[in-house]
């Protein structure tokens, strides 16, 4: 279990004065230190809803022990390097983060959705300076911690603990504006005897950009993360049917529908073909003066049983065997990434040191320079299978 030395106190974080210590240095303004480490590191405290939180300082979290929370495997394995200072920008100081966007959070009137390629229905054509709409849903996940697996947290998570973390991980996050916890929503788990209360509070908060009588000009957007139930036809297109959310939908004019079935292929095919896949959605979405949401833009990811985010069958063999052997390890995600783009798959964290696990596409020589220059390059040990070969290597021992 990790400890932090605060002044010359060191206290874990199952204390039940640690709270109490967090306030006390947030109000001092005083750096805890992490004791993962022999030399200890530097961390930050944040103050979110009536609760404070312990955070890594920014470009650290590769300095932490691999057994450690805290601990990240170094940007350039992943997604997160490319976006990381430039469409991620974090401030210890002031305990936030700016995020800057590729995509609109207002409908102008008479335009369209935008094509694949200019926002979030595609996200693989960026610079890096702006992210994708699956790209925020990652950063999202991996703030809230739901790319990492260890045996304990086996039958502990649920969508009431998936929208509690997230929701968490929003807060102290800005864009364009705004505050990012004001404008997402995430159905909460439905609850029949409290079906009322909780169509009343959504209500409330899509009020937020619902369109009111005789507006002009742009409306606002709201942002959607949930569990995708079914995508079924309509009378003038298709609707997404959310999970805890039996009595309220999510409209789709045809042209999106078919765009999404395009771009998203994989994720569909995963979903209607494996068994226990969760289908989650990150959309944006306006509200008429009827009170009719439509999506304007929208993205798809598949996880597996656990949440664990996957993107093919290999990526899912491998984390069902990892799962299976009580292993402990960090999910790469992929942010604005192409599919094209080697990533570590994995980053064992039970090892005597953190391990890379690679798994191999039929991307071309492009990809095969591309995978062996980022082997080369990284200081971690790395394993690599070759599906297309057939069996699979065994995985380095903890």
């Amino acid at each position: 279990m990790t400890s932090y030395r605060f002044g010359d106190e060191i206290v874990d974080k199952e204390s039940g004065d640690f709270e109490r210590i967090l306030a006390s240095v947030y109000k001092s303004k005083d750096r805890p230190v992490c004791l993962c480490r022999p030399k200890g590191i530097e961390m930050y405290v944040v103050h979110i809803g009536e609760k404070f939180y312990i955070k890594r300082m920014p470009d650290t979290g590769g300095d932490h022990d691999a057994a450690c929370a805290s601990y990240e495997p170094p940007v350039e394995l992943t997604g997160l390097g490319e976006v990381m200072g430039s469409a991620i920008v974090e401030s210890a100081d002031l305990g936030t983060t700016a995020l800057k966007l590729d995509f609109s959070l207002k409908k102008m009137a008479g335009k369209s959705a935008p094509e694949p390629g200019e926002g979030g229905a595609d996200s693989v054509r960026t610079d890096g300076s702006k992210l994708t709409l699956r790209g925020l849903l990652h950063y999202l996940w991996e703030e809230a911690g739901f790319q990492r697996w260890s045996p304990s947290m086996g039958n502990k998570r649920n969508w009431g603990v998936i929208r509690k973390y997230l929701l968490l991980a929003a807060e102290h996050k800005s864009t364009k504006g705004a505050n990012l916890s004001d404008i997402l929503y995430i159905p909460e788990p439905f609850v029949l005897d409290r079906k009322d209360a909780i169509a009343q509070a959504r209500a409330a908060q899509m009020a937020l950009v619902a369109q009111t009588a005789g507006q002009t000009g742009p409306r606002k957007l709201m942002l959607l993360i949930g569990e995708v139930k079914a995508i079924n036809p309509s009378r003038y297109g298709h609707k997404l049917v959310v999970k805890h959310l039996p009595d309220f939908a999510f409209m789709l004019n045809e042209d999106l529908h078919k765009r999404l079935n395009k771009r998203f292929e994989t994720e569909l095919s995963l979903w209607d073909a494996i068994e226990g896949v969760h289908l989650v959605a990150v959309a944006t979405f306006g509200v008429n003066k009827a009170g009719v949401a439509t999506v304007e833009e929208m993205a798809l990811m598949a996880t597996t049983d656990n949440w664990i985010p996957f993107e093919n069958r290999s990526d899912k063999t491998l984390l069902d065997t990892l799962t299976r052997d009580g292993r402990r390890f960090l999910k790469g995600m992929r942010y604005n990434l192409a599919a094209t783009r080697p990533l570590a798959t994995v980053v064992l964290t039970d090892t005597p040191t953190p391990t890379a696990l690679y798994i191999h596409q039929s991307g071309g020589d492009d990809y095969d320079e591309a995978l062996d220059g980022l082997i080369r390059d990284s200081k971690m040990e790395s394993w690599v299978w070759h599906p297309e070969q057939g069996e699979m290597p065994a995985i380095p021992r903890q």
